[in-house]
């Protein structure tokens, strides 16, 4: 078996990987399926896992969703059978592995969805996912609350079928919110499993399951049917904004077809293309946690687009809810579109034309049209008032009543200006939006991060003989008056109203998410060298006694 040499897959890639000698792969991974088999539970068992570990780490499950004239979108297979999924989330996972009917998806799309977790379900959580989650980022480590249904649907014609279509989905579930990986995993398997059904995928999942722990910081070798993939995990102790790019090595990587750079960035630029006039105010809407709606064409464009808002506060983790494609059958469905209330701190991306009736009423929305292909620009948006938007067919445009609190930076639109003119490649035109996001970020957070600081006690006032002191109380008009001498005016060169973006921030479930994470961080900080003064004070007494 030859592999072809390896491909390196940004982002912004669209194509496939070369299929020349794909069936060979095929054949050969299926004729080792069975065999496999007893060998991996032999190698499960010297490693301590059991049968499906190496797959838990990974996946939750593989769902395969198709239409039955009679009962619509049904689930028709669920992989490893043992998965379990109570009837809320099949139903979920139904409605969400499917584009709404107006998006005429023909073809093979992709997307991303994210739902909510049963309540009724009891929570398991995976030993080595709970490991290997303290090494991680803080906007990569999972949320025990949530699924990610990552999804490959294909819908074509088909006379032989009533409906004249053939419609399915392949969907992995998984807790990890590595984006660009499942989707480049469900470009290996899910063209070939059209085809082939049941016993290929079974052969996929037990390659996954062979597949060593998500270790953060590590450079994994990924196997997948014939192809393997290479990849890292950033951890938290890497520099923020930068990519630890995995190399090729002569010798070792002979078998690799792919090397990923990344595992959950998606391409920045081509998402914000559209709208890069109006980033630094999508920044801030994000930042404070405002209610915002992305109406799409199709559910590609909508879950990237809702990710890309996401990840441009990197690396602060974006607390409130968030779902790529939301469907006006999701469970939540309800509570996120009542008009008895204001509208919740959460970022929908919507395709169903129903939702620019019922969601008029939300503060913020952004209509893109469709997203054109890397090195095509598409015609930039105005923000336009609200009461212009009338149905989803109104011109695309950034809808929203809000004043931004810091002046528009002239020099990175002008920058990406140039890139356009210049033509210069969307994953470069990434690289540097997402720097310009990063430095934004940071100057914004790092004088909270320098007041936290000062609320930890001194190490001298930490006694064996006394509990552990406590830290000190945040109060937010102390912390504005540390803004005069040490605010982000020190790392940033825009100008504006910085106090008042802080005073709102102050009041956002980012904050608070934020704060309570620090104050935990810190607070075990405090008990680590409490409990490091009394070993002292025990093993100086044991020694006196001697």
């Amino acid at each position: 078996m030859s592999l072809r040499g390896p491909a390196v897959l940004g982002p912004g890639s669209r194509g496939s990987l070369d299929e020349a000698g794909a069936e060979d792969r095929e054949a050969s991974a299926l004729a080792a399926a069975g065999a496999a088999l007893e060998d991996d539970e032999d190698d499960g068992r010297r490693r301590g896992l059991l049968r499906w570990d190496g797959f838990s780490a990974w996946l939750h499950c593989v769902c395969v969703v198709g239409f039955d004239l009679e009962l619509g979108q049904a689930v028709e297979v669920i992989y490893p059978q043992h998965s379990k999924l109570t009837d809320k989330e099949k139903t979920n996972i139904c409605y969400l592995s499917f584009p709404d009917s107006n998006s005429g998806c023909l073809g093979d799309t992709q997307f991303c969805f994210r739902f909510r977790q049963s309540s009724g379900r009891r929570v398991s959580l995976h030993c080595l996912l709970d490991q290997f989650d303290k090494d991680l980022p803080v906007y990569l480590k999972k949320d025990p609350a949530y699924f990610y249904g990552y999804v490959y649907f294909r819908q074509v014609r088909d006379k032989t079928l009533k409906r004249g279509y053939f419609q399915k989905s392949l969907v992995l579930i998984s807790k990890l919110p590595y984006i660009h990986f499942f989707h480049t995993v469900l470009k290996q398997i899910a063209p070939e499993y059209f085809g082939k059904n049941e016993p290929y995928l079974e052969a996929a999942c037990n390659d996954v399951d062979r597949w060593p722990a998500p270790v953060p910081g590590k450079t994994l070798h990924l196997p997948i049917m014939g192809v393997v993939m290479k990849v890292r995990i950033p951890t938290c102790h890497d520099k923020p904004g930068t990519t630890q790019m995995v190399q090729l090595t002569q010798q070792a990587d002979t078998q690799i077809s792919v090397i990923l750079p990344t595992v959950h960035e998606v391409d920045l630029f081509r998402c914000f293309c559209p709208v890069f006039l109006h980033s630094q105010m999508l920044w801030e809407l994000v930042l404070l946690g405002e209610p915002l709606v992305v109406m799409a064409p199709s559910p590609s464009e909508s879950s990237e687009t809702v990710l890309a808002l996401v990840n441009c506060i990197l690396p602060l983790k974006y607390f409130s809810d968030f779902r790529p494609y939301f469907t006006i059958h999701d469970s939540e469905f309800k509570e996120y579109t009542t008009r008895t209330q204001a509208p919740p701190s959460v970022i929908l991306g919507v395709t169903n034309p129903f939702f620019a009736k019922t969601l008029q009423h939300w503060p913020h929305i952004i209509r893109i049209g469709d997203l054109k292909p890397p090195g095509e620009i598409p015609k930039q948006v105005k923000v336009k008032k609200l009461k212009n938007l009338k149905t989803l067919d109104s011109k695309p445009g950034v809808y929203t009543s809000y004043k931004p609190y810091l002046n528009r930076d002239e020099d990175i639109i002008k920058q990406l200006q140039k890139g356009v003119q210049q033509k210069r490649p969307s994953e470069a035109q990434s690289v540097i939006l997402r720097r310009y996001f990063l430095e934004l970020t940071q100057s914004f957070i790092i004088p909270l991060e320098r007041y936290v600081a000062s609320l930890m006690p001194l190490q001298k006032t930490i006694s064996p003989w006394k509990s552990p002191p406590q830290l000190k109380q945040f109060l937010p008009e102390e912390f504005m008056k540390t803004l005069e001498k040490t605010g982000p005016q020190l790392t940033s060169r825009i100008k504006g109203d910085w106090i008042g973006l802080y005073r709102q921030f102050l009041k956002s479930p980012n904050f608070d998410g934020w704060f309570k994470t620090r104050r935990k961080e810190m607070t075990q900080k405090l008990e680590a060298l409490h409990l490091e003064a009394l070993c002292e004070e025990v093993r100086e007494l044991c020694l006196g006694c001697k």
